[in-house]
């Protein structure tokens, strides 16, 4: 077994989970699969720059691998998946400085 986190084999050990806990991973699956389908009303060019930027908000290495190699099979440019990068780090960085006034708010008064 490899030491280093987000080994390539990694995703050999979600079989072990599939076995232990099959219904809930099921589960999981159909949920894993929105972002690809295509009957919807958003394009899976849009869907896959979605994903791109979600994947990057949540850190998610798999899914950042899987959903630009995606993205790229539906037409998605590099300087697509650049800008929902950056999208993504606006809005993270948004969310850090609107969460900061809560800090405050619990801080309270001095």
């Amino acid at each position: 077994m490899s030491n280093k986190y987000y080994d390539t084999t990694d995703a050999d050990f979600r079989k072990q989970m599939a076995k232990l806990a099959p219904e809930d991973f099921k589960a999981w699956m159909t949920l894993n699969a929105i972002p690809g389908q295509s009957h919807g009303v958003i394009p899976p060019k849009v869907r896959e720059m979605i994903a791109i930027a979600v994947a990057h908000a949540t850190g998610c290495p798999y899914c950042i691998e899987s959903h630009v190699t995606k993205g790229k099979a539906v037409g998605v440019t590099k300087a697509e998946v650049a800008e929902a990068v950056l999208i993504s780090a606006a809005l993270c960085a948004g969310a850090a400085a609107a969460h900061g006034g809560l800090a405050m708010k619990f801080y309270g008064d001095e």
